[in-house]
């Protein structure tokens, strides 16, 4: 039912994962601490700590002067913007840990650049949806470059991982998904005319931004704390969630920061909260009934194929037809991952082996925006001005690069060592 009506968008999708969640403790399916188990993780506080760090880079005006920045250093053509926009996205990633702030960030300098230029109409939307679309890739090449879905597939994986183990599975990977929808997006999406850009006038913005401000000294002080923790997690052993929520704190406290305000907490969604709760809920209480074991009995050949490559496209196959239909990423993720889980069980392949084909499969690859949220948010006049046209002109070639990525998938772990 949850499913359906998540795909069917009968109503937000949080609602319906409330109504999900809700029904399984009227009805005794599972214990609450089972029903409601995210909140005992540090997911939780890591997507919680993303937003409010996201909040104060974006309010202290640190991003926007580090795009600008940028910008006037590095763009001066129509392909050198659409290299800036992955470029810009990459370097945010590292210090924003979640797509759509960031999005949104380089959005707001992307439209300076339109207007000064005088950019036609139906190339500002080239450029808005490279904005969004470059988001997804990259978001995968650092753990905490996706605080939300990245964290999930190593919950499910019920495998521990650090920061540096997630950039050495999984950041060649990303990076090559980046480079090779960089590269469609340069072939399928040319300019109308060339563009003409009026540099001193993006200067006269960074100018209108003023020296460097207290605040913003304060907001790189604290990030550059939580890169050098974030990367070093291996060592210290202190978890993700821990150290990004309490860096958003140190942010809003007097003197050691003051950056952050009561209000920034309306930046943290809690319909994304309730929306995750109910989607590892799915694969958690599945597992605890045998609805794991069942959907895995339907949905796939009785036996895994021996040869890891052949196990590899399958995986990829299934996980994607799935998507296509369902739509959301986490809905197929609390399903699909649980189920290869048992899938591969009898070939004693590592649960991240399995976790990570499908999250590659369905986390790169989109047909309608409906598929990737980072695409869906974009969407419309007043964010990245592009239409579903767009989408489904990139979405269809885009198939093969994430089977070409899985393919790689197969050597890189083998040269890693995870297979």
């Amino acid at each position: 039912m949850t499913v359906i009506f998540w795909a069917a968008k009968v109503a937000d999708p949080a609602y319906i994962s409330a109504l999900f969640l809700m029904l399984l403790l009227i009805f005794k399916i599972a214990p609450a601490e089972e029903v409601l188990s995210l909140w005992t993780t540090q997911t939780v506080y890591l997507v919680i700590g993303a937003y409010l760090i996201a909040a104060a880079v974006d309010s202290s005006g640190l991003g926007e002067r580090i795009a600008y920045k940028f910008i006037l250093k590095f763009v001066d053509s129509f392909r050198s913007i659409i290299y800036s926009i992955f470029a810009l996205t990459f370097l945010l990633s590292l210090i924003i840990p979640h797509p759509w702030p960031r999005a949104f960030i380089i959005m707001s300098v992307m439209a300076v650049i339109i207007e000064n230029a005088g950019i036609t109409e139906t190339d500002a939307a080239k450029i808005g949806f490279t904005v969004f679309a470059a988001s997804i890739p990259i978001s995968m090449i650092f753990l905490t470059g996706e605080s939300t879905l990245n964290i999930m597939a190593l919950q499910l994986s019920g495998i521990e991982l650090s920061w540096g183990g997630w950039f050495l599975q999984m950041g060649a990977p990303a990076m090559l998904a980046a480079i090779l929808t960089m590269f469609l997006i340069l072939k399928l999406f040319k300019p109308e005319e060339e563009i003409e850009l009026n540099k001193k006038a993006i200067g006269r913005k960074l100018l209108d931004l003023g020296r460097m401000s207290e605040e913003e000294q304060k907001t790189v002080f604290w990030l550059i704390v939580a890169v050098v923790l974030w990367m070093t997690d291996s060592f210290h052993g202190v978890k993700l969630g821990w150290i990004t929520l309490t860096v958003a704190v140190m942010m809003s406290l007097p003197f050691t920061g003051d950056i952050l305000k009561a209000e920034d907490w309306n930046k943290v969604p809690i319909k994304v909260l309730i929306f995750l709760t109910a989607a590892v809920a799915i694969g958690k209480v599945g597992s605890l009934t045998g609805m794991n074991q069942w959907v895995a009995g339907v949905i796939l050949p009785e036996q895994a194929p021996q040869h890891l490559l052949y196990f590899a496209l399958l995986t990829a196959a299934i996980s994607m037809i799935l998507h296509m239909f369902l739509g959301s990423v986490i809905a197929v993720m609390g399903i699909a991952i649980p189920a290869f889980l048992i899938f591969a069980k009898h070939i004693g392949l590592n649960p991240l082996v399995p976790t990570l084909f499908v999250y590659t499969a369905i986390g790169t690859h989109y047909l309608l925006p409906f598929h990737h949220l980072n695409i869906l948010v974009g969407m419309g006049k007043d964010n990245g001005n592009y239409t579903e046209k767009s989408v489904i002109k990139l979405g269809i070639p885009l198939t093969l690069v994430t089977i070409i990525v899985i393919i790689f998938e197969y050597f890189w772990w083998q040269f890693t060592g995870l297979l």
